[in-house]
């Protein structure tokens, strides 16, 4: 694939994200293509990822990457030693860019980190979720709040840059434990939080156990305390909310979830990794012995694979583009479409910004902190109508 770093970001990726799906089980609230109990696989897969990358025929320089899973560091040393040898010789990362792992406090360990530290890795999201022990087995997690300060200590030893991921909603969870929560975050100096409301994916064990009535989700009042207590605390600690779910120190968003924000380019390995290249959306298999399988024998591990006309990608980046705390900067988007902003929504932008849940300076269009709060809803109808 002959590189193409001189079309714009939402042609020709910056950024490339890697799958790794090994865990050591699988998280009931989790949707992500995970493979739990197969470690016999892991040797292989690190060949086929390997394989795969080699499709690209010469290196490509980026500015970011991202492992994520899964648990990357659920792989032992020597394994993601190979791995991440294969990233560094297709995907070299250019001076000053971001490498980014997700990891677990339980998967931490201190040969694992100088495995990350030697192959460039210069930033760590680790996914707490919560610090209370009798809310962590609702989410299925297997590590204890006494587990993420020794990871932390771990990691900051040779990587400084820590995000620490934390989830709210949790059933039976109440406003009091989610601002402790966050005042255990913050106590370890975080340089990145991310706080996600917890979501009930189609078909998962949480979904079917709320089908049954076993658990019972927290209301929608509760939902909203709870993101507005983290907007409000880490805002007061001198975080920046620069996506609906993310807040950052001053120079430390991860630039790579921004290309996503920014609906732009990407590439993506791995099993159920998706891609976004040259306006082509493309997704791999989610099941990991039918990726190793196809890719050792030479086939494509792409299953599904779609275009959009100009103007649905138009109005898809208007939808992503508002969840940031930029917006949708009007002359960018014209750059970056060929539409204009104004003659795709129509009356339904000055509709919203009457009711309080969007800005418009005339540059941009941003969300209020209103508008944050029904952001999903409200992005989908702005650009979509």
């Amino acid at each position: 694939m002959p590189d193409r770093s001189d079309l714009p970001p939402w042609l020709w990726p910056r950024a490339a994200y890697l799958h790794v799906p090994f865990c050591a089980h699988h998280c009931g609230y989790c949707d992500f293509a995970v493979t739990a109990g197969q470690d016999h696989l892991i040797d292989s897969y690190v060949t086929a990822a390997g394989e795969e990358l080699a499709g690209l025929g010469s290196p490509v320089a980026v500015d970011t990457i991202f492992l994520g899973g899964g648990t990357p560091t659920y792989l032992p040393p020597p394994a993601l030693d190979r791995f991440l040898t294969a990233v560094n010789r297709w995907l070299p990362l250019r001076a000053g860019g971001e490498f980014s792992v997700e990891s677990t406090p339980e998967s931490i360990t201190g040969d694992g980190v100088a495995v990350l530290a030697a192959h460039g890795v210069n930033r760590v999201s680790l996914g707490v979720q919560s610090f209370h022990a009798d809310l962590l087995p609702r989410l299925d997690r297997r590590h204890g709040p006494e587990h993420v300060g020794p990871a932390l200590d771990r990691i900051r030893k040779q990587i400084a840059n820590v995000s620490l991921d934390l989830i709210f909603g949790v059933p039976g969870q109440t406003l009091p434990e989610w601002e402790a929560d966050l005042e255990a975050a913050l106590a370890f100096g975080p340089d990145h939080v991310s706080t996600y409301g917890l979501t009930y994916e189609k078909g998962t064990p949480l979904w079917k156990q709320r089908e049954r009535g076993q658990v019972v989700p927290v209301t929608e009042g509760d939902e909203l305390g709870m993101y507005e207590a983290a907007a409000d605390r880490l805002g007061a600690a001198g975080f920046e909310q620069y996506e609906v779910s993310n807040f950052a120190r001053p120079g430390r968003r991860c630039r790579h979830n921004e290309t996503y924000w920014a609906n732009e380019a990407y590439f993506g390995f791995g099993t159920g990794a998706a891609r976004y290249v040259m306006r082509k959306r493309e997704l791999n298999v989610r099941n990991t012995a039918d990726y190793i399988r196809r890719v050792l024998a030479g086939e494509s591990p792409t299953f599904q694979s779609e275009e959009l006309t100009p103007e649905e990608r138009a109005r898809e980046t208007i939808a992503v583009q508002l969840r940031r705390s930029d917006g949708v900067p009007r002359a960018r988007f014209r750059e970056q479409t060929g539409f204009d902003f104004d003659g795709l929504v129509g009356e339904r932008l000055a509709w919203y910004v009457a009711e309080g849940l969007l800005t418009d300076d005339g540059a941009a269009v941003r969300l209020t902190r209103r508008g944050r709060c029904v952001a999903d809803s409200l992005a989908v109808k702005l650009g979509w109508g």
